[in-house]
């Protein structure tokens, strides 16, 4: 139990620790129950013995010099706490990433969750480089010189966020010798080289030496609008190999790269566990094969290179990618009526839980499917079903 007191008071130290000066804003309170487990004991029989509702329980046990008169979450991701009463400016705990190195695969524009992640990053202080699907690299890097993304690329202090460089990238193909001859001869993938997956790794390792953060933004579904039972065989594997494969792909090939205590990151989504109609051609399969491999990949990487392996499920945003499903709208307009939330999902939401994941505040956290969803994933009735309102209609 001295061990658990122990871990709630760090707990409530960091909440303080993390404040910053308060500023007027509409916050909206979250609460959480941390669960560890108490040093020098091995079985999960005694692990209920060490959760405590950070505000409640571990906060009071605190001695009257330290107890957290009051704490707010704020939409902005800061927090904001206040000891003995007093509203004065309080010790930072920044997530501070200057000095790494960051490579994202499946940044192609600036809506998606790749480039919030770059900008979350950036914003921390990590150097950039991004992996771009071949056939798209052309716009993006015309898109980028044309200013096109500057809006997109402005931080909280005015500058804008920079690429160190753009690297053409297909991680369907793991080496140039899985390169079929149709695709050598394709004229969108004309003018560029070295774009499979080994490759980019080398040069990446050529150019920079090292990286410490990974992230895999990629998924195709060439048959995702197609109900699994009309989904053919090579239309599902196609959906397995660009939406979970290629992150085995990237690990194996990037990890000799990669710093110990680097930080590897991939996207999934809810439907790996629920039941999504509309959301087919394999790519529930996809997902959720993906978050069975972070599991595995988080042992045997972390074992051999010293690497955390975490994945973030996120609600739907309305993306280039996600529109191709082609009911985006209303998967979110689902989300905002019955996640406890009831707000749509911001890009940088995701963006923020990433630049955590991928920094050592969250050094102990790996092989964990991480839910930026508002809630969505932890409900089991939609509040706004028709049952529901035909039911209270007669109870009136």
């Amino acid at each position: 139990m001295a061990s658990s007191l122990t871990l709630a008071r760090a707990v409530a130290q960091s909440l303080v620790a993390a404040s910053s000066t308060p500023r007027p804003s509409r916050s909206v309170i979250t609460s959480a129950t941390v669960c560890a487990a108490p040093i020098g004991l091995r079985s999960s029989a005694h692990s209920s013995s060490s959760c405590f509702f950070a505000g409640s329980l571990a906060v009071n046990k605190l001695s009257p010099a330290t107890r957290l008169v009051s704490v707010r979450a704020h939409g902005t991701g800061q927090i904001v706490a206040s000891s003995n009463g007093s509203s004065a400016p309080l010790p930072g705990l920044p997530i501070d990433l200057r000095g790494k190195r960051a490579f994202i695969a499946g940044v192609a524009d600036d809506q998606g969750f790749g480039w919030a992640i770059a900008k979350a990053l950036a914003s921390a202080g990590a150097e950039i480089l991004v992996g771009t699907w071949v056939p798209a690299l052309n716009i993006f890097e015309s898109s980028l010189r044309r200013g096109k993304f500057d809006e997109s690329r402005k931080l909280a202090n005015g500058s804008m966020f920079d690429i160190a460089k753009v690297y053409p990238l297909d991680a369907v193909f793991d080496t140039p010798e899985d390169v079929p001859e149709d695709i050598k001869n394709n004229k969108r993938y004309a003018g560029s080289s070295k774009w499979t997956v080994q490759e980019v790794a080398e040069s990446v390792k050529n150019d920079f030496g090292s990286i410490d953060i990974l992230v895999h933004s990629l998924a195709n579904g060439p048959e995702v609008t197609k109900p699994l039972l009309e989904t053919s065989r090579k239309g599902y594997l196609a959906a397995i190999s660009a939406s979970s494969y290629s992150y085995v792909s990237l690990l194996k090939y990037f990890a000799p790269i990669m710093n110990p205590g680097s930080s590897s990151l991939s996207l999934t989504y809810l439907a790996s566990e629920r039941i999504i109609p509309g959301y087919g051609g394999g790519m529930s399969s996809a997902k959720a094969a993906l978050e069975s491999d972070t599991r595995v990949l988080a042992f045997e990487v972390g074992r051999k290179h010293g690497i955390r392996v975490n994945t973030i499920s996120a609600g739907p945003l309305r993306s280039r990618a996600a529109k191709a499903i082609g009911f985006i709208d209303k998967m979110i307009e689902y989300s905002t009526a019955n996640a406890p939330l009831t707000k749509e999902l911001d890009s940088g939401d995701v963006g923020n839980a990433a630049a955590f994941l991928s920094s050592p505040l969250a050094s102990a956290i790996t092989g964990s499917v991480v839910y930026v969803d508002n809630g969505l994933n932890a409900m089991g009735l939609a509040v706004d079903s028709q049952s529901l309102v035909v039911e209270e209609a007669v109870k009136v």
